[in-house]
């Protein structure tokens, strides 16, 4: 009896899977096949004449381009500039454009491991000390001085006075904190504010609407210490699957294709003109005229050669000093060295185990190297 019923389940069985061969069959070769989403990085930035190609590498189709070769999805993001760094150190974005300060006052101070992979521009006369009825640098203490605290602008007015042996008037100056959106307003409407501190193209707005204002100081007095940079979080970077590589190579990439068209010649320069000035709805004049006093690094082999210089290291002190001083590196920060930078040589300022931000030159030599 056993044996029957055994032999009949044998049999069963073999019908059974006759009758199901077909079925497995189609599951195989027809129904969809599941691949594992691409790895996707977000990149925010914010309105500036070195930041607006961004805008320009997403809509021409540059960036999908280099991202398509490395095998990732890279999505640009637009931000107001303080979002977008709020929105690096909260890790809602994987990169973001910011300025040399910001990189060591936004998240090297909130403890974000960053790393700058991407030396854009400098501010070359972009960033200015504005004055009314011929006001000398001498003249400010005392009277109310309009601008951004705590940032570049600020900066940028403790420059001014230093440089012209005026270090021992710092103290006096009156400071009221006025947002950019507001500052021009606030400045043109009321004669009796007579300093602003501020950069294009807000400045040129207001040069061109009051002829009796004039700058007493500007970024060009200062060349390379107000940065325009690519930082990533040092964590994307240095993911396990290598993606983080493969982004920075990518997002590298596509930058100096971008940056080539733009300072090139020919329709493909017209069409970077017009697509960078779109980004802030600006004319093509008015973005070229911003252009004028951005030192763009137009060359991989120039913005290597800057990162490797031993000058920027001297700006960067300068930076972290002030930083220091207002306290914006953070709490319980004692000492400068707290927060440490890291350079493409292997050399530290500031205590090496308290780096927090990287300059890092390896995929701009990549690039000038042909290595993407």
């Amino acid at each position: 009896m056993y044996r029957i019923l055994s032999g009949s389940r044998s049999l069963s069985s073999g019908i059974l899977a006759a009758a199901l061969l077909p079925v497995l069959v189609f599951v195989l070769f027809c129904a969809p096949v599941a691949y594992a989403a691409p790895p996707s990085f977000t990149v925010g930035w914010s309105v500036y004449a070195g930041w607006n190609p961004y805008y320009y590498m997403a809509r021409s189709g540059i960036l999908k381009k280099w991202a398509d070769k490395y095998g990732i999805v890279i999505k640009v993001q637009r931000f107001d500039y303080a979002a977008s760094l709020d929105a690096f150190v909260a890790k809602n974005i994987d990169a973001c454009t910011m300025t040399n300060m910001e990189a060591l006052d936004m998240p090297a101070a909130a403890g974000v491991d960053s790393t700058s992979i991407i030396i854009g521009d400098y501010s070359n006369g972009n960033d200015a000390v504005l004055a009314r009825n011929n006001l000398s640098l001498a003249q400010l203490p005392g009277k109310p001085i309009l601008l951004v605290q705590k940032t570049v602008s600020e900066y940028l007015l403790e420059r001014a006075m230093v440089i012209n042996g005026l270090e021992g008037q710092l103290s006096k100056l009156k400071l009221l904190n006025t947002s950019d959106s507001d500052i021009v307003g606030a400045y043109l409407g009321n004669k009796g504010n007579q300093i602003a501190v501020t950069w294009k193209p807000l400045v040129s707005e207001i040069l061109s609407q009051d002829s009796g204002v004039k700058p007493l100081f500007d970024s060009s007095k200062i060349p390379g210490e107000i940065l325009d940079l690519l930082v990533v979080r040092s964590e994307v970077l240095n993911r396990p699957d290598g993606s983080g590589v493969k982004f920075a190579k990518a997002i590298t990439g596509a930058w100096y294709e971008t940056v080539a068209q733009l300072t090139g010649s020919g329709p493909d320069n017209a069409k970077a003109l017009t697509g960078s000035a779109a980004a802030s709805n600006d004319t093509v004049a008015s973005y070229k005229e911003q252009l004028k006093t951005t030192y763009l690094f137009s060359s991989s082999q120039s913005a290597t050669k800057f990162a490797t210089d031993a000058a920027l290291k001297q700006k960067m002190d300068l930076v972290r000093q002030f930083c220091f001083r207002h306290a914006l590196l953070g709490q319980n920060i004692k000492s400068v060295d707290d927060v440490a930078i890291l350079y493409t040589d292997g050399s530290v300022q500031g205590k090496k185990d308290r780096v927090r931000l990287r300059m890092d030159s390896t995929y701009m030599q990549m690039a000038a190297q042909g290595k993407l």
